[in-house]
């Protein structure tokens, strides 16, 4: 039955001509540095060059591949425009579609799943797919009560090329380093394996989507379809309309894309002070911008898709997120410090100077020291920038500090957010979602000090 196993060959020998092929444009640099060109000119072409055949392979697949181009394609913003413009087509592309599963196939699985009659559970079902994902690809239908839905229909062999993908990839994530300033691939790779099995459970996406739409019911601002039916590999759940966003960052009017930025914000921090969970799969494709809200025809809401990756946060986000970046707002560099180590972002073994990682942490959190900011590919770039360049204070003293498994995904899901605010050019009123929602941002709130000192 299943499509994948007989194409694991051709996959695997699309994957691993990668690095012969950047090997390749590696010697084809050197080449032209003996002739006399720009190190900077031929590191850029190269680095173009190199992007284009990765994002074409990666197109052309799914599994691991697709997911671990979802994953990179928001953090396009933070490439050289001369670089990011040839290819950011390719990228959009992996936002929102990948190779379809023949019909056959799709036929296949859901008879196995849903039973011999399961025409009869759907007044209507379009066999063309109307999105495709890494594990699995979504049909439009209508259920036998005359709600339209979507059939998400997981790929035979999915968790198998998934992990096939990734381990492929990670063998030479040192090559593909290059490629996004400042960003090391290769814990990218490895969480994204860890999370396979969570993934591939419909089970659990069904759960935390539920609790999502049963939470933002009837919200103004954020639309989640509710689960209509689950089974092993099939998941169905209510439609619904919208632009992508990866549209709305191609052509949509500067009030689409500032609404747009401005609500993934509110569902960045809402969501987990609110269900508990954290959506962890913020790529455009998952987003869509809904029109006709409780305001009328424009006042636009965000519809939240792909509910396969989620942190759980019983909690909501850590309270020393919140305290740490309003000292950090404040100057308060002892304190910023002492935290960092007490939370483990510098280990026992490290020293560091508190004012040198205040000024390392400074320009990140811009956004949230104005009352309203414009994130910007530009603003991204600097930052990247900044980080990269090994000649720089903030490059050293980023190689020093630490990632505690507890942030991993908060972080990961944070800076992919902040790359698709920066493909929008929204302008966005950072600071009230942080004062609304954060835990600890704001002085006196429960879980600081004066709550220590009351118990």
């Amino acid at each position: 039955m299943s499509d994948l196993p007989r194409k694991a060959v051709t996959r695997t020998a699309k994957l691993a001509a990668l690095p012969l092929g950047f090997a390749g444009r590696a010697t084809w640099g050197l080449g032209k540095r003996i002739v006399g060109e720009s190190a900077e000119l031929v590191g850029r072409e190269l680095q173009q060059r190199t992007a284009e055949q990765l994002f074409k392979v990666l197109g052309e697949l799914k599994g691991g591949a697709m997911k671990f181009g979802q994953a990179l394609s928001v953090f396009e913003s933070a490439l050289p425009e001369e670089v990011a413009g040839p290819y950011r087509a390719a990228l959009t592309k992996l936002q929102e579609a990948a190779p379809p599963m023949p019909t056959r196939t799709v036929h296949a699985v859901l008879e196995e799943r849903l039973g011999e009659d399961w025409p009869e559970l759907f007044q209507e079902f379009e066999d063309k797919p109307a999105a495709a994902a890494s594990i699995g690809q979504v049909h439009r239908a209508v259920w036998h009560d005359g709600r339209e839905v979507a059939v998400k229909v997981q790929y035979p062999g999915a968790g198998e090329a998934l992990l096939s993908d990734l381990n492929q990839l990670s063998r030479f994530a040192r090559l593909l380093g290059p490629l996004i300033p400042g960003m090391d691939v290769k814990p990218l790779i490895t969480e994204l394996k860890d999370r396979v099995s969570e993934e591939l459970d419909y089970g659990l996406e069904a759960q935390a989507q539920r609790a999502h739409a049963e939470e933002f019911a009837g919200d103004p601002d954020v639309v989640v379809p509710d689960v209509v039916h689950q089974c092993e590999q099939v998941l169905i759940t209510e439609w619904i309309d919208g632009t992508p966003l990866s549209e709305v960052i191609a052509d949509g009017t500067e009030e689409q894309r500032d609404r747009a930025g401005q609500l993934l914000a509110r569902f960045l921090f809402s969501g987990p002070a609110r269900t508990g969970l954290l959506h962890a799969d913020p790529h455009p494709g998952n987003f869509r911008l809904l029109s006709g809200g409780p305001g009328g025809e424009d006042d636009w809401r965000l519809g939240v898709l792909d509910f396969g990756t989620v942190d759980r946060l019983p909690d909501g986000l850590p309270a020393p997120i919140g305290e740490a970046l309003r000292m950090t707002l404040d100057g308060e560099a002892e304190a910023v410090y002492e935290m960092l180590c007490a939370e483990g972002f510098v280990k026992e073994s490290v020293e560091l100077d508190p004012d040198a990682v205040l000024d390392y942490l400074s320009p990140i959190i811009e956004p949230a020291r104005a009352d309203e900011f414009t994130f910007t590919r530009g603003w991204m770039r600097s930052q990247a920038a900044r980080i990269a360049d090994p000649r720089s204070p903030a490059y050293q003293l980023a190689k020093q500090l630490n990632l505690p498994p507890a942030y991993l995904l908060i972080h990961r899901v944070t800076l992919s957010t902040i790359g698709v605010l920066c493909q929008l050019g929204a302008t966005v009123r950072l600071r009230e979602e942080l004062e609304d929602w954060l835990p600890s941002f704001l002085p006196g709130e429960p879980g600081e000090e004066d709550e220590v000192a009351q118990a």
